[in-house]
C-alpha cells in the first residue's frame, strides 16, 4: 500500500498545496496547441458576452459550456499523456483509447458551439438593430 493510499489527519497545508499542483497542472495544459485555441474561443465569448450585455442566466449557461469544453481537454490531456507514459511505442489499443478521449473534446465543443449560438445569435442580432 502506498502512503497517499493511508488515511491522513485533514491538514490546512496539505490543501493549500494542492492548489500548488492543480496550477502547475494548469500550467503544463497550457503547452499543448489545442489549449491556446480554447483561450482564444474563451476571450471571444468574454468579449462578446459583454457587447451584447449577456443576462445573468445567459453568463451561467455560457460558462458552463465554456468550462465543459476547457474539462475535457483538461482530461483528454491527462489521458494522452498517461497513456504515452504507459506505452511509448505505437499500439492501437492505446489509439483507440486516445481517439475516444479526443472525441469527448470534441463532443463538448460541438455542445458548446450549438449552445453558444442560442445564447450570442439573438443577442447579437438584437444588438445590431439597436445599432441602427
Amino acid at each position: 500500500m502506498r502512503d497517499r493510499d493511508t488515511k491522513h489527519r485533514f491538514s490546512l497545508a496539505e490543501r493549500i498545496r494542492s492548489f500548488g499542483y492543480a496550477g502547475s497542472g494548469l500550467k503544463w495544459l497550457l503547452h499543448e496547441h489545442n489549449t491556446w485555441i480554447h483561450l482564444v474561443a474563451t476571450l471571444c465569448v468574454v468579449i462578446v458576452g459583454l457587447w451584447v450585455s449577456l443576462s445573468l442566466t445567459e453568463w451561467t449557461i455560457a460558462i458552463i459550456l465554456v468550462g465543459g469544453v476547457w474539462i475535457a481537454e483538461a482530461l483528454n490531456t491527462a489521458i494522452e499523456r498517461l497513456c504515452d507514459y504507459v506505452m511509448p511505442q505505437h499500439h492501437p489499443a492505446i489509439g483507440h483509447i486516445k481517439d475516444i478521449a479526443a472525441a469527448a473534446v470534441l463532443i463538448a465543443a460541438i455542445v458548446a458551439v450549438a449552445g453558444g449560438l442560442c445564447i450570442f445569435v439573438p443577442a447579437i442580432i438584437e444588438k445590431v438593430n439597436q445599432l441602427f
